[in-house]
């Protein structure tokens, strides 16, 4: 079935930055047809964007999506990673809970406009089901690490999961498999060189936090070295390697990433909700590495809007440099959509809306107050827009967001039955009461 979108302030997001201010988008079979304005082609259903911004849809680059349960706990609490979040993991998360929570997070980040997302936590398995049932591309990994976890007694079982998660959904149009240890400092020197051979094996993307937390840089400090240097000794350095976070970064530490063609997740909300410290993007990206952006999980980041990261990165980057001239809002919205899809590999699939590409798009409401006047769309989605205004979604060519609201499912309806399964959780939690 071919659909139209119409009426549309489009914007390509291609080398020469095309726009049509009164444009359309032609679909059929998950795939882009036409782009252009002027005479319209036929199609089986119309949408009218009334005006609104047409996007590709955004790329999630680094996300948990299914702790939603933590969301709000312990926001303010330091070190609560050790304190309470992994304890809390191993005495309450199900297999359901991450299923609905992946469910909830999957429905907010179709209705911010988000239509492809890396996530790595535990019963995997569980967050591919919620995708395949919704629409969403994922890239999904199994937490490799060394200790008890939720789904695994050890690195070992974990490594078994993640070999069989990447046999089970090799060739997956929507699901993309990858290999995903937690970090330098959680996962043993072996355990992350079978890692590397699992990704080298299937060719699948390796992602991990990497320079990212305080204790992390004073552990390697101590050995002479950094995170960064490290992973390259053991070989996990490559144009498959997804850095999370890299706050710490040391010169040397990104002439290393560029020569291995490393790519970064940059995830400026939790960063500086922790205040862990702000990622030297503009250096980093001087020496041409790639850049996208994540939420991280809603525990961490509370928010799975990526519109929130574009205006967090703005304002922090400008104020670190102290240089209000960089990052301009184009190179913004292009690192959220076209820069995520090169850092998956996915340039020649995501990311730019053309003929051959696929359909997942996004329409911004210009109908909001702050929204008005419109003489620059890629600043009025950086600076003024809000998740709340994406009108419309579609993933992989089906509408899956129509006039703000998810089309195949309720998110109150989802909140409820998650909010039920939650009731051993909440009473696992109680606790830690003191400290959340």
């Amino acid at each position: 079935m071919k659909t139209l979108l119409k009426h549309a302030h489009v914007l390509t997001m291609d080398d020469q930055w095309t726009t049509f201010e009164n444009g359309y988008v032609l679909t059929e079979d998950g795939r882009i047809l036409e782009v252009g304005s002027g005479t319209m082609p036929e199609a089986d259903r119309v949408v009218d964007c009334r005006g609104g911004i047409l996007l590709p849809g955004f790329v999630n680059l680094h996300c948990h999506a299914s702790m939603v349960p933590f969301r709000t706990m312990g926001d303010d609490c330091p070190d609560r990673l050790r304190r309470f979040l992994f304890p809390l993991e191993n005495e309450a998360l199900t297999p359901e809970l991450v299923y609905l929570g992946a469910m909830y997070g999957i429905g907010e980040m179709l209705l911010s406009g988000t239509t492809t997302f890396v996530d790595m936590y535990y019963f995997e398995d569980e967050v591919a089901r919620a995708c395949l049932e919704t629409g969403m591309r994922g890239f999904l990994g199994e937490t490799v690490i060394s200790q008890k976890t939720p789904d695994s007694e050890s690195d070992e079982e974990g490594l078994k999961l993640t070999e069989a998660f990447l046999r089970k959904y090799a060739g997956s149009e929507r699901i993309h498999p990858i290999v995903a240890p937690h970090g330098t400092t959680t996962v043993s020197e072996a355990a992350l060189r079978a890692c590397e051979a699992l990704s080298e094996k299937y060719g699948a993307l390796l992602t991990l936090h990497a320079s990212e937390m305080d204790y992390e840089i004073a552990h390697f400090l101590e050995m002479g070295t950094t995170p960064m240097a490290y992973l390259e000794r053991l070989g996990l350095l490559s144009d498959r390697f997804l850095a999370a976070h890299c706050i710490h970064l040391m010169e040397e530490d990104m002439t290393m990433m560029a020569m291995r063609r490393v790519r970064i997740a940059h995830c400026i909300g939790s960063n500086t909700k922790a205040g862990k410290g702000i990622a030297p993007i503009r250096d980093a990206v001087a020496l041409g590495i790639p850049f996208g952006f994540g939420t991280d999980g809603p525990s961490s980041g509370n928010t799975l809007s990526i519109f929130d990261q574009m205006r967090l990165f703005a304002v922090t980057q400008k104020t670190y440099y102290h240089d209000r001239s960089l990052f301009p809002a184009r190179e913004i919205v292009r690192a959220a959509t076209r820069g995520g899809a090169e850092c998956l590999h996915m340039e020649h699939t995501l990311g730019q809306i053309a003929p051959g590409f696929a359909a997942d798009l996004q329409v911004v409401s210009t109908d909001a107050a702050q929204m008005f006047p419109l003489y620059n769309p890629y600043s009025a989605l950086v600076y003024s827009a809000n998740a709340s205004d994406v009108d419309c979604v579609m993933a992989d060519g089906k509408l899956v967001v129509e006039h703000h609201e998810l089309t195949q499912w309720r998110l109150p309806a989802l909140r409820e039955e998650l909010r039920q399964a939650m009731s051993g959780f909440y009473q696992a939690a109680e606790k830690y009461r003191e400290i959340i």
